[in-house]
């Protein structure tokens, strides 16, 4: 290893509680890999962290222009984090176009580091700027280095053989090797091909010997629960829990999915798990998809079919259908800007009430939503258990922001998962495929081929006990009224709201999905400023906790964060007749902590 720069008698060596840092460039520059590395490499040294990778809209944006934009943030410290982070302390920008999109969120007298060898007029041009920022003072409130990562990372690789545009490709880990020396994070757990290898070493050592650089940063492992942990993002966070849920129940899991951004690595992880016995369908679209599924759960899988906004709309006729079959699915939606297309790499929350009431005539399923990307796995176990103790369809509404988005998640013992006992009718004395359990109202699970469980399933409304065909208009509002029965008999498992912070007082901030963050950093801050607050969270949407309403009515003011225009809003001023205050964002960008604590000071006054 090099000599470090605590032993350059010139330099200092500074400890702070946390920070954030943002890697950007273009789509091809190789921010996402960048930034896992460092992400990897950070979590190894005991620090909690959370992540934001923020993805071009455009699949083929013309490279150096605003659209092209990648970025990677990690947010990371020696105390909990909840969020990526809402001002980034360095900033790493890989040409004009990514530092003109990102240069607003780095704060004064933040480290800018550029690749200067990418500031010609033809790169400006691109961004839309007319002067160099490199020479205009526009940048004099920040601390630049104007780097030739170009032309450093070929003077690296010079010996490899290699042509001109596979060097540029390893200019990244140049950048990487100049953050690790910043942030005094050793190299070695990043293992790399000979090329990247040797710029991230070039980055380091240019920093080592570059008098500009005078301070490093330490940032001390972070107190986190004893155990074993590993680096996790949302997406896989699902499937792993989907697996655990399939080893618990003792069922085999089917997962039949249409690729859609950002569900997609879902589909990929299950598909690297046959050694679980998990069969993957990458279905020609997404009525297929679930399609497919439906029939899986009705030969006795534990079924799954995962998607986005616009998949979640096609697939609404047969989660009806899995509703009138009463068979388990989970349908995972991974929301995202829209409508239609949309904001296809950008998250949002606003397919709520598209999961409630999304479907035609009375159809009501639970609807569940994970607050982080390791709740996911909690979740997928969660709404894994209901499907198939109710037998009915789940929906689990996550998003873009939990989807891509990693922290540190310690891995569970065997003994902390729940029980899930799975028993198939087998006797066919007595048997009626539409008599139910009496605490949870579900109808037997007869697997096809079962010797004299024979029965019909399809669209049409089932006559009550036998399930065959039925028009009578008192039965079929009968069935409907079973089916929502049993949806509502979820609730005496849902665990009663308990407020984070205090139980009662002036303001109560109302939640769900990927906003917990953001909601729980600025509660804390708010809190230590001496105001009286309550954050209710909620994992279940349908049913809500039983004594949600009574809550609420302990506070004198109730505010609902959102990332839509209103909709779990509308939910609660219905339900509970209370005059609760949206705070709304649909921007394709999560809240930050700061934009929470200014909505509470309007509400509450400001001065404190």
């Amino acid at each position: 290893m090099a000599t470090t720069a605590a032993e350059v008698p010139s330099r200092r060596r500074e400890t702070l509680e946390s920070a954030v840092i943002r890697f950007a460039g273009d789509s091809g520059d190789g921010m996402q890999i960048t930034g896992s590395q460092f992400t990897n490499t950070t979590a190894l040294y005991g620090n909690d962290l959370a992540t934001f990778p923020d993805f071009p809209a455009e699949i083929r944006a013309p490279a150096g222009t605003l659209p092209g934009v990648s970025g990677f943030q990690v947010h990371f410290g020696a105390a909990d984090v909840y969020t990526a982070g809402d001002a980034v302390d360095a900033l790493v920008a890989m040409n004009p176009a990514a530092l003109r999109v990102n240069l607003a969120d780095l704060k004064a007298n933040g480290i800018l580091i550029v690749n200067a060898d990418d500031f010609k007029e033809t790169d400006l041009k691109k961004a839309g700027l007319a002067k160099s920022p490199l020479e205009d003072h526009s940048l004099d409130a920040y601390r630049v280095f104007a780097v030739g990562l170009t032309r450093l990372t070929r003077n690296a690789l010079a010996e490899l053989g290699l042509d001109a545009k596979s060097m540029d490709r390893c200019k990244n880990f140049f950048a990487l090797g100049m953050c690790y020396w910043l942030y005094n994070r050793s190299m070695d757990p990043t293992l790399l091909a000979e090329a990247n290898e040797r710029a991230m070493k070039a980055g380091y050592a240019y920093c080592e010997a570059t008098e500009a650089f005078q301070v490093t940063y330490d940032i001390p492992p972070a107190r986190l629960q004893p155990g074993l942990y590993r680096n996790l993002s949302g997406n896989t966070a699902l499937a792993l829990g989907f697996i655990a849920a399939s080893q618990r129940s003792g069922l085999p899991l089917f997962q039949g999915s249409y690729p859609i951004t950002p569900a997609s690595d879902i589909l990929h992880e299950l598909s690297t798990h046959k050694e679980f016995g998990v069969v993957t369908f990458q279905a020609e679209d997404e009525i297929a998809a679930i399609t497919a599924a439906i029939g899986a759960a009705y030969a006795g899988s534990l079924a799954i079919t995962t998607t986005s906004g616009p998949g979640m709309a096609l697939k609404t006729e047969a989660i009806g259908l899995a509703t009138m079959v009463e068979l388990p699915i989970v349908v995972v939606d991974i929301q995202r800007g829209g409508p239609s297309t949309g904001l296809p790499t950008k998250t949002e929350q606003a397919d709520l009430l598209q999961a409630l009431f999304g479907r035609n005539s009375e159809s009501p399923v639970p609807v569940l939503a994970p607050s982080s990307p390791g709740d996911c796995f909690w979740i997928a176990l969660e709404a894994s258990r209901i499907a198939v103790k109710y037998m009915v369809p789940v929906i689990v509404l996550s998003d873009g922001y939990l989807a891509n988005g990693a922290e540190p998640w310690r891995i569970p013992d065997l003994a902390e998962l729940p029980e899930m006992k799975v028993r198939f009718r087998t006797d066919p004395a007595g048997f009626r495929p539409y008599e139910r359990e009496p605490h949870t109202l579900a109808r037997p699970w007869a697997v096809p081929g079962t010797p004299g469980l024979e029965h019909r399933i399809g669209g049409l409304e089932k006559q009550d006990l036998t399930g065959n065909v039925s028009y009578d208009p008192l039965n079929h509002e009968r069935m409907v009224q079973l089916r929502a029965a049993k949806v509502e008999a979820v609730s005496a498992e849902v665990p009663d709201a308990v407020p984070a912070g205090d139980p009662e007082g002036e303001l109560v901030v109302v939640g769900w999905g990927s906003t917990y963050g953001a909601i729980t950093a600025a509660l804390r801050a708010q809190r230590g400023r001496g105001r009286r607050i309550g954050h209710v969270h909620l994992r279940h949407l349908n049913p809500l906790p039983r004594n949600l309403g009574a809550v609420l009515k302990r506070y004198r003011r109730v505010l609902v964060p959102e990332l839509n225009a209103g909709q779990l809003l509308w939910l609660l001023r219905a339900r509970y007749l209370v005059d609760a205050v949206p705070y709304t964002k649909v921007q394709g960008k999560p809240f930050k902590q700061a934009e929470l604590e200014s909505r509470i000071d309007e509400m509450l006054g400001g001065g404190r």
